[in-house]
Formats: structure tokens, sequence, C-alpha cells
């Protein structure tokens, strides 16, 4: 498959900044969230359960439009997905402000920041990112992108705790709205210039998703991206909740979520770095099986407000660094024409989990009093996850044909 006729008109280090940036400011507003569980359910005299689903819808609606914006972006069309999104991201920040019950919440926090997030993260930006660099630089490129998402989070959630103890928790919406403006601006970075060409082997879309869904690796690498979004959800959601109810402040909450975000800055970029020289189905199997060890570890110790920051800083580096192993194995295996695409599609799977894992949080604490059941099942995910990704055949399609046609 050879890739799209489209290339970047800035830079490559200009792009991967505007795109960098992009992410820092769309996801550290979003790992924001789990600070306004307590404030908003006790103002707004909701459960948690509540407050989980708004956030479960969010979670749904940004990987429902994962497809949609790939295939936007397989167009030459990111800037304007980008300015859009930001679009609709503040305003569902300034409608959650304004809510004053559960129906609005969702509509706002739910449904219009989700679609926001959908449009202003991951798939929307890599397509322009693995256009403007080499191939053997593509994996540390998507990683570098995606270590902005945790800058976010380690710069973004100590200001908005900031703005939380100062204000009040609608004051601190509006403004966390000028922060997500930006955005709009950073889109402009993101232009490309040519039109998007069909490969010889797969002209079409339709025959790229085709011959995707009917690959086994293709399914595996969806299973495993669930799992990891369950992960980030509720720890990302229920975390300093978990913490405040078992005796910790607020703020070691907040600084186990810029913690999670800072250490992830430096997993995202090795992870990246090391996808373009090792396997990276072995690199994800290692970041899941991991992942099992740290709640494992951090549910045995006696809990403390050093125990809580050390398994946020061990959780923080394997944080996010399946996204650009994940997403450079679907650039790898199915090539680059629909990469946003069939990446999109992956992605979805990933908020599927995330919205079980910030829904079903809620739920269990609201039925038991506990996040007991939600831990067991996360480190039972995290070994499955671990398997799933040994099966997978990395190599491009282009080879699993060739070998196919040799042994027949």
């Amino acid at each position: 498959m050879q890739s799209a006729n489209l290339k970047p008109i800035a830079k490559p280090a200009v792009v991967m900044a505007c795109a960098a940036l992009t992410v820092t400011i769309a996801m550290g507003v979003r790992q924001s969230f789990g600070l306004f569980l307590n404030p908003i359910s006790m103002d707004l005299e909701i459960g948690r359960q509540t407050f989980g689903l708004a956030v479960a819808i969010q979670n749904l609606l940004f990987g429902l439009g994962q497809p949609f914006v790939g295939a936007l972006a397989d167009e030459g069309k990111a800037t304007r997905v980008v300015i859009t999104g930001a679009m609709i991201y503040a305003a569902g920040l300034v409608f959650t402000g304004l809510a004053a019950g559960p129906v609005a919440l969702n509509l706002s926090l739910g449904l219009l920041i989700g679609l926001g997030i959908s449009a202003t993260t991951f798939v929307a930006v890599f397509g322009p990112v693995a256009r403007a660099v080499a191939p053997e630089h593509r994996s540390r490129a998507l990683g570098l992108v995606t270590a902005g998402g945790s800058l976010g989070q380690f710069l973004v959630v100590p200001a908005a705790q900031a703005f939380l103890t100062a204000l009040q928790w609608r004051t601190t919406f509006f403004v966390l709205t000028g922060f997500v403006l930006v955005i709009a601006l950073l889109a402009l970075g993101l232009r490309e210039r040519g039109q998007p060409v069909a490969a010889a082997k797969n002209a079409s879309l339709k025959d790229a998703l085709r011959e995707a869904i009917a690959n086994k690796s293709y399914w595996l690498l969806i299973a495993g991206f669930f799992v990891c979004g369950f992960h980030i959800a509720f720890v990302g959601t229920h975390l300093p909740a978990y913490l405040r109810d078992n005796n910790l402040s607020l703020s070691t909450g907040a600084q186990c979520l810029a913690l999670i975000g800072l250490f992830n800055i430096f997993g995202s970029y090795l992870f990246g770095t090391w996808g373009d020289v090792y396997s990276k189905k072995w690199l994800l199997s290692a970041i899941y099986f991991a992942r099992g060890i740290c709640m494992v570890a951090f549910l045995a110790a006696p809990l403390s407000d050093m125990s809580a920051l050390i398994f946020a800083a061990s959780f923080g580096f394997l944080w996010l660094g399946t996204v650009p192993l994940t997403s450079g194995l679907v650039g790898q295996i199915y090539g680059m024409r629909y990469m946003s695409t069939l990446y999109g599609i992956v992605f979805l799977s990933h908020q599927i989990g995330s919205f079980l894992g910030a829904w079903l949080a809620g739920l269990a604490f609201d039925m038991t009093g506990s996040y007991a059941t939600i831990w067991v099942a996360s480190i039972i995910l995290a070994a499955l996850a671990a398997v799933v990704h040994i099966p997978i055949d990395e190599r491009p399609l282009d080879q699993h044909r060739l070998a196919q046609h040799g042994s027949a």
C-alpha cells in the first residue's frame, strides 16, 4: 500500500508541535474532570453513578466520532475537523458550568464535550504527523505527540485544582473554556496540500475495511485497546475519589493525576522510540502485564500519600504508551492511506472500554460502597490484554499475501 499524496504545508517540527499542543490542551482539560466528581455530586445532589455516567457518555461519544474524524483526516481535512471540535468542546465546557441537574450534565459534560474531544485529539492529528515524517521515525513522532497529552495532564490538572480551590467548580469550567479555544489557532499548523490517492492494491475505503476486518490481528488490537480504555477511565475518573474515601486529601488526588501525566511524558516518548526498534506487539504485551502488577502492588501495600504517589508514577509511565504502539501497528500492517480511519475504529473500542470503566466504577461504588470489584476486574483485564497481543502478525498485509501465495 502506498501513502496518500498529502503533505503538510508546515515543516515537520511545526506540525508535530501544533499537534502535541493540541493534544496537550484537549487531554489536559479532559483529565481534570475527576477532580470535579465530589464537588459536582454534592452541589447537584447526585450519586457517583450519575457523574460516572456523564463521563462514560463523553468517552463513548469520543470513541463513536473517531472513525468519522479519521476518514476526514485521511482526506486532508484535519484542520477543519480540529477547529470545529474546539468550538464544540468549548460550548460543552460552558454548558457544564451552567448545568443544574443530571440531564444537563449528560448533554454538556457527556455529549458535547465527548464530540469535541473526539475531533481534537489523537486520531484527528495523527494523520498529518505520520505524513510529515519518514516511516523509520513515525513511531517516535507519534510517541512525542502522545506525550503532549501527558504534559497537559501534568500542567492543566494542577491548574484546574488551583482554580477549583480559589473559585468554584462552575467558574473553573468557564476558565477551562479559554484554554480550549487556543486549539482553534493551533489547528492552522496541521494544514495539508495535495489530494489523497488510492493505493493500487487497496483502491477504496470499503476495500481497506474489508481487508482489515478479515485480518485476525486487527481484532486482537481492538480487544487490547478496549482494556486500555477501561483502565484509563477508571483510574482517571475515580482515583481522586478513591483516595478521598480512604482519608487522603483532595490535593493528593490532584498530585496523583499530575504525576500520571508527568511520568507518561517519558513513557509515551520511550515506548514510541522503542517501537521504531523493537516489536510493537511485545511492548504492548509488556505494558498491560506491568499495569496488572502495579495495581496488585498498590492494593496490597498500606495506603498512604507515598504509596498513592508511587502508584501514580508507575501507572503513569504505562498510561498512554499504548497509543503510539497501537497506532503505529495499524500503519505498519495496513498502510498509511486509511491509517486514521482504521485507527479510529480501533480507538472506538478504547472508548467503549472507557465508557464501562467510568460508569461501572460509579455503579459499583453506589451499590457496594467500594471500588474493590472494579480493581479486581482491571487486574484480570490487564492479564488478558497481555496475552491477546502475542499472536498479532506485525508484517504488512502485502507480505501476508506473498506468504500465503508461497505456501499455496
